[in-house]
């Protein structure tokens, strides 16, 4: 939707107000030469339950917001209250984008559609014959449907909860079969790693491991070998425990910047009608990955 005044954005979620991703969006559109104003909306700050959903919705609409960005505990919860569902946000369950518009509320989801573009643009000519999916949330299952689309033939989920991971795999091969019956989708567990990780042509660490809270890496580095692709989709920090020990054997790598930037730009486009230049945006998102990293850096020193 292109307004001739100020596109208004608003980001849902627990723990939203350090986010990055409202000043990328406010920083393309200013290259664009457009007036797109973007704030979190902040449950945790203030002080609402996910419970109120419906009605930050209806406040949202009422105050005149163009769209909404949903995350965290609310992807779910806000199918409901929606008039429109993309297919594959409807496939999904899950929902992370709402166009406010005349005509009512329409939902999409930009993480899988942003991991696809991520994945084809950092990781393109890589093998998927046989790929390891580390993490069965929502994150996880978005990564998931990604994975099959860019032609993933063999795809084993692993998680710490094997029944999540098992109803996931489930989930994906009826989404996913054909008369030709489809890639083969299956759980995993986490003792198999070793054997798996031997054979994979690929892995996606989809796993809260190696944030700034968990730091630490999911699998020992030992497992890694030079032939194995490796994408996480962690970006705080951008060059994790995991990315770090796979560019130094030489593996191809794909960090977490690449599919925070990739959502963007799609919801970008949903919201303005115009295309955003991914490459302007990632470098704006590498710039303040690089000024967080260092005030951080800056209040350790001063401790």
């Amino acid at each position: 939707m292109i307004n001739h005044r100020a596109t208004l954005m608003g980001l849902v979620g627990t723990g939203v107000t350090p986010s990055l991703t409202p000043p990328m969006h406010m920083a393309e559109a200013r290259a664009q030469g457009m007036d797109l104003l973007f704030r979190p909306l902040d449950l945790t700050t203030l002080d609402l339950e996910p419970e109120r959903l419906p009605e930050i919705l209806d406040w949202a609409e009422r105050l005149g917001f163009d769209a909404l960005n949903i995350t965290h505990p609310c992807k779910q919860s806000v199918i409901p209250l929606l008039d429109r569902i993309d297919p594959l946000a409807r496939a999904l369950g899950a929902v992370n984008t709402v166009l406010l518009t005349p005509n009512g509320r329409v939902g999409y989801n930009t993480d899988t559609t942003g991991f696809e573009g991520a994945f084809r643009g950092g990781l393109g000519g890589v093998q998927t014959n046989s790929v390891v999916l580390l993490g069965a949330g929502g994150a996880g299952s978005a990564v998931a449907d990604a994975l099959i689309r860019v032609g993933t033939r063999l795809l084993t989920i692993v998680d710490l909860d094997e029944q999540r991971a098992e109803q996931l795999a489930q989930d994906l091969a009826e989404r996913h079969a054909t008369a030709a019956g489809g890639p083969r989708i299956r759980g995993g567990s986490v003792g198999a790693l070793p054997e798996l990780l031997s054979t994979a042509d690929g892995v996606v660490h989809c796993t809260p491991v190696g944030m700034h809270d968990h730091p630490g890496i999911p699998f020992p580095a030992e497992l890694l070998r030079p032939e194995l692709w490796v994408a996480d989709i962690v970006y705080r920090p951008l060059e994790t425990q995991l990315i770090l020990a796979a560019r130094a054997l030489g593996c191809r790598t794909l960090d977490g910047g690449a599919m925070a930037v990739g959502q963007a730009v799609d919801t970008f486009s949903l919201v303005t009608g115009r295309d955003a230049d991914a490459t302007r945006m990632h470098q704006h998102f590498q710039s303040l990955v690089n000024d967080e990293e260092a005030r951080s850096e800056t209040w350790r020193s001063q401790k």
